[in-house]
């Protein structure tokens, strides 16, 4: 976690060594998850399997957020807050592709650039992001988020939640092509199957939530020991580093044959959390620390968050189609770059989010199929009810 008091040199790299340890157990502790991700789904639909995946894989991100917010740094609140997005969008989902694409290579494909196909039920998860965004919309012109702005993006998350629950398990799934710990514990007769996800689901919570704090402090001895500035650390390097158990998982599926979209969803579901309870939890902590309800003061900070939101708006609509293309990963990217390597371009990269989230919006008027997400969404609610 980021201590309140700076770590000396000799302290940082005494901290630095334990990553030695601590980096090895959180990437075991993200194939659990990930394995019973794979397992939940013959029980529950792929998106209630990756909800719940990306809430445990997000605990790292959560420890970090709610330790600044509790010190009351609006500045490094907002740097995490929005870094963590920005780099699931414009570095998790184009990693993605890139993964997919070259082992598609090496599986024959002979098509250059290979579009990642989402299924219909991934239209919960895409159609997910966009009541909180609009809601974020208000919060920036307001200038300040509050526990009643915290009340609606966990009502936003509860009515996700019960969407995703809604939709019925794949029945196409099969398990040729699972790992072989999954393969194993679906082999198992009733309850034993069950139980085995369900430990695997246990198991690698557990460990995270017991390894994300020396995880969090070994990285940070890193990047002192690395001369790192603070700013820089908690914008990119930690939500770098505490995403890692999403990415990891992530770029296993992305290699994996017709796995692909799950990996996209796993990402995309982490960037549904970050923007309700993650977001939800910053002014309740903030409020429990300052002893009475306090609204956080957003006003300085609104290039940023309308540069994440922007940033977020787009991928929404580039996964609208429920087709991820090669030039929308690398433009994604690209434009992450751009910021990172430049960051006083803020201004400049959101007006290039804001021309390209407008020409795909309006592009829906000659191509029909643009915004397909929000057509099939309302079919699969009462899909959904009739199943049950």
């Amino acid at each position: 976690m980021l201590d309140q008091q700076p770590l000396s040199p000799q302290e940082a790299a005494r901290a630095a060594i334990h990553a030695l340890w601590t980096f090895p157990s959180i990437l075991f502790s993200a194939f659990l998850m990930a394995w019973a991700a794979e397992g939940a789904q013959f029980y529950i639909s792929q998106g209630l399997a990756l909800a719940l995946l990306a809430w445990l894989q997000t605990l790292p991100e959560f420890a970090v957020e709610a330790v600044i917010a509790w010190e009351g740094d609006v500045g490094l609140m907002t740097a995490n807050f929005t870094g963590a997005l920005r780099l699931l969008t414009g570095v998790g989902w184009p990693m993605i592709w890139i993964v997919y694409a070259i082992y598609e290579r090496r599986r024959g494909v002979t098509r250059s650039f290979p579009p990642i196909a989402l299924s219909r039920e991934h239209a919960a998860t895409v159609a997910g992001l966009a009541p909180p965004l609009l809601w974020f919309v208000w919060i920036i012109f307001k200038g300040s988020l509050d526990l009643w702005d915290a009340g609606v993006l966990l009502a936003m998350y509860f009515g996700y939640l019960a969407l995703l629950q809604r939709i019925p398990p794949s029945e196409h799934e099969g398990t040729e092509d699972a790992p072989r710990v999954v393969r194993a514990i679906l082999s198992w007769p009733e309850p034993r199957r069950l139980l085995g996800v369900v430990a695997l689901f246990l198991a690698g919570g557990v460990a995270l939530f017991f390894i994300a704090p020396p995880f969090l402090h070994s990285m940070k001895g890193v990047a002192i020991t690395m001369g790192v500035s603070q700013f820089v650390f908690v914008q990119w390097v930690a939500p770098f580093l505490s995403e890692m158990p999403e990415k990891t998982s992530a770029f296993v599926w992305a290699k994996s044959r017709g796995k692909a979209g799950m990996a996209l969803m796993n990402m995309a579901s982490s960037n549904v959390n970050q923007w309700t309870v993650l977001a939800a939890m910053i002014p309740i902590v903030y409020s429990f620390a300052q002893g009475q309800p306090s609204a956080i003061p957003l006003g300085e900070h609104r290039v940023e968050l309308i540069l994440t939101l922007l940033q977020s708006a787009l991928g929404v609509v580039l996964l609208a189609n429920f087709n991820f293309q090669a030039y929308e990963a690398l433009g994604l990217f690209a434009l992450w770059l751009a910021q990172f390597l430049v960051p006083h371009w803020r201004e400049e990269i959101s007006v290039a989010y804001a021309v390209w989230l407008a020409y795909e919006i309006l592009s829906s008027l000659w191509r029909p199929g643009r915004m397909e997400a929000f057509r099939v969404l309302p079919m699969l609610w009462r899909e959904g009810g009739k199943r049950r």
